[in-house]
């Protein structure tokens, strides 16, 4: 069994009146923790070679990670990539290796999952606590324990464990054309996705999509997975009506809800005309092309955390959530 591990600490920074809630301290922290993971995806062997047939797996925020990465991975022709919820994986498909995220390293599908195929093909996991059971249940295991979290709600090991996937593919940025083999916009090194997550930790968030009753995330490709966690991000921290869809399907109903004082959030490039339709139906557009979609995503998060404050919720206890489901035998 291979590893990667490492401690890092992080400040709690807070108002003297009104201390940071942990999401938020663990939000402020991901820029230092994506860029250490873009060191130890270097030094690690157990990553999908190129050419391999690769299915991703994990539940909730870590199965958007996985839809990401596998997005990612296939739009730079690496080789085919899915990816599954852990208890929907088709267990009569062949794969070269099966890669899965879990932050505790107790989640009862992923688990079951990987003793499932233990012995018939080679997996991989990413896990940030090294006392559980996943470091025995995968052939190969990478520790990202710097990224772990107090917090109910997944924020920094999920886009770590995202960050240490991408830097495992070279380089996404497209070469000269600056579009990936699949059509995809080239993406920026992991060390500048932090830079530009720094800056959105420090910009305002605008007052219009602070103060909105409804939300709705879109993404195209890799972003779609992105939308679908910031989505997730604002229902489990500010229990807020949220939605999220590839972004060319918005137009196919869901625009629908769209209405003065809500909110359309396209994560990565926005699609031709898109703009003006939002316009049409009174909703506020959100959109920063050239700005890393993964550092997009942490200014969903801030969103999450303030639209719960805002609501008198505890961002750090979300209603009906634990850190890991573990089912009942």
């Amino acid at each position: 069994m291979s590893r990667t591990s490492g401690h890092t600490s992080d400040a709690r920074t807070s108002d003297a009146r009104t201390p940071a809630s942990r999401t938020s301290v663990e939000i402020a922290s991901q820029p230092a923790a994506w860029r250490r993971a873009a060191e130890a995806a270097a030094g690690f062997d157990g990553l999908p070679a190129p050419g391999e047939r690769v299915a991703v797996t994990g539940c909730g925020t870590s199965w958007f990670m996985a839809l990401a990465y596998a997005a990612l991975r296939e739009a730079a022709g690496l080789g085919e990539t899915d990816a599954f919820a852990a208890s929907e994986f088709p267990a009569g498909r062949r794969y070269d290796r099966v890669v899965a995220v879990t932050r505790s390293g107790t989640t009862t599908e992923v688990l079951d999952l990987l003793g499932a195929l233990r012995g018939r093909l080679p997996t991989t996991a990413l896990t940030a606590d090294p006392k559980t059971p996943v470091m025995t249940a995968a052939d190969t295991v990478a520790v990202l324990d710097w990224a772990d979290e107090e917090s109910v709600v997944q924020t920094r090991f999920a886009t770590t464990a995202l960050a240490f996937l991408r830097a495992g593919l070279g380089d996404l940025s497209g070469g000269p054309s600056g579009r990936l083999p699949g059509g995809q916009p080239g993406l920026k090194s992991v060390a500048d996705a932090a830079v530009d997550a720094e800056l959105a930790l420090t910009e305002p968030l605008p007052e219009a999509v602070l103060g909105a009753d409804q939300w709705t995330f879109l993404g195209r490709g890799w972003t779609y997975g992105l939308a679908l966690e910031a989505a997730l991000k604002m229902r489990e921290a500010a229990g807020a009506w949220t939605e999220a869809y590839p972004a060319m399907e918005y137009r196919h109903g869901p625009i629908a809800v769209t209405a003065p004082g809500r909110v359309t959030w396209v994560l990565g490039p926005l699609p031709e005309g898109l703009a003006g339709d939002v316009a049409r139906v009174g909703g506020t557009l959100v959109s920063r092309p050239g700005t890393e979609p993964l550092a997009d995503l942490v200014r969903a998060q801030r969103l999450a955390v303030t639209v719960a404050e805002s609501r008198g919720l505890d961002p750090d206890r979300p209603r009906g959530l634990t850190r890991s489901v573990i089912l009942s035998p």
